[in-house]
């Protein structure tokens, strides 16, 4: 059902009114602590330090007493991964950096990170009902030289709250088909006065397999 009352960046702008009330995200310097649990598999503790200010990001993360470091200041890298890459495909130790820098601040920047240049927010709300509860419903793509995959984001239609997303490899109506995950929130954590979703709880879309929790608190 369309909700015909808010455009996608109407909406877009109230959940950030709600997450990040005094902007500080784009300044956020700060320690985020996550623990993933995956089914059958040794959880993974990971200390993030983000510096946006300064253009710092850097994660140890440790498993099963095995440890490793990633960190990027202004561009440059530093790793503590020394073995050589022989897999064509394979992404070299600073591209992994990279990699997880993009990936942990767009996760928990979100949703202020949808107003990143090269994000396309669709007009279009919608009202719909995922896993028995009610959400406004904002679909975002992406300019082809920033990604591919079709998200969408479910807001508490009264405070405006982030509570779950789903992404697709592609039109979900079409090649997207029977690809990508959802994630449920709960609970959060304030971190520089921003709201920030506590667990994260991933699934396929395919067939609702449970893939495993983030669980995040301040550093």
């Amino acid at each position: 059902m369309i909700a015909q009352q808010l455009t996608g960046e109407q909406l877009l702008d109230k959940a950030i009114a709600y997450h990040d009330p005094h902007n500080n995200w784009d300044t956020f310097k700060g320690t985020l602590n996550v623990t993933m649990e995956t089914p059958g598999g040794s959880p993974r503790v990971s200390i993030i330090d983000i510096d946006l200010s300064n253009e710092y990001f850097k994660v140890v993360a440790t498993r099963d007493s095995i440890q490793t470091m990633h960190s990027i200041k202004k561009g440059k890298c530093t790793t503590s991964i020394t073995d050589s890459i022989s897999e064509p495909q394979r992404r070299t130790p600073c591209e992994t950096a990279g990699f997880l820098k993009n990936y942990y601040t767009y996760l928990y920047g979100l949703p202020m990170k949808l107003k990143d240049p090269g994000t396309q927010i669709f007009e279009t709300v919608e009202r719909k009902t995922f896993k028995g509860k009610e959400y406004l419903v904002l679909k975002a793509t992406y300019d082809e030289a920033v990604g591919s995959d079709v998200w969408y984001f479910y807001f508490n239609p009264k405070t405006y709250a982030m509570e779950t997303y789903q992404f697709f490899k592609g039109d979900p109506n079409a090649k997207g088909k029977d690809t990508g995950e959802y994630i449920l929130l709960n609970k959060e954590t304030v971190i520089n006065d921003i709201k920030i979703p506590a667990i994260r709880a991933w699934f396929y879309n395919k067939d609702d397999k449970y893939l495993g929790t983030d669980i995040l608190k301040a550093g």
